[in-house]
């Protein structure tokens, strides 16, 4: 039962971590997920209520910090509101319409997209939608390092 409880444990790190550049994946709730298997398969009682309050404020600014610079890319780049959604949608939708280069092509051309919607000049719309693609991969930056947090406080709590 501990291969298959440290299994499922990597697995759901692994799965977190993935989430970090494919948004489609659950991310930090895969990884906050493995924190309950392991407690239901070793024990509960290595965490304290410090051990949670540090998971759970990391999850949250994780989640904020995820829109957040996403945002930032766009509104720091001259974008409105109809990029901001419009890169939301494409980041969405853009892995599944094209799989190999959608993760950047589609917030690129939501916010494009959002940008002509509104009236925007084609070079305006353009700037804004390299916005959004910096701004993804800011936030992947962002959510990388906060998982690994999540991951190396687990880790420290369980050792010391």
């Amino acid at each position: 039962m501990d291969i298959l409880g440290w299994s499922l444990v990597i697995l759901l790190f692994v799965v977190g971590m993935a989430g970090a550049i494919y948004p489609i994946l659950p991310g930090a709730l895969a990884i906050y997920g493995a924190f309950f298997i392991y407690g239901w398969f070793f024990s509960f009682k290595e965490f304290g209520l410090w051990f949670w309050l540090i998971q759970t404020v990391i999850v949250i600014v994780l989640f904020i910090a995820d829109y957040a610079v996403s945002a930032w890319g766009v509104k720091r780049f001259g974008g409105s509101k109809a990029s901001i959604i419009g890169s939301t949608i494409g980041l969405i939708l853009g892995p599944f319409v094209i799989p190999a280069f959608g993760l950047i092509i589609g917030p690129f051309a939501g916010a494009v997209i959002g940008e002509v919607i509104i009236g925007t000049s084609l070079k305006n719309s353009l700037k804004v939608g390299l916005g959004s693609v910096v701004g993804l991969f800011t936030s992947v930056v962002v959510k990388v390092i906060l998982q690994l947090a999540m991951i190396v406080v687990f880790v420290l709590w369980l050792v010391f």
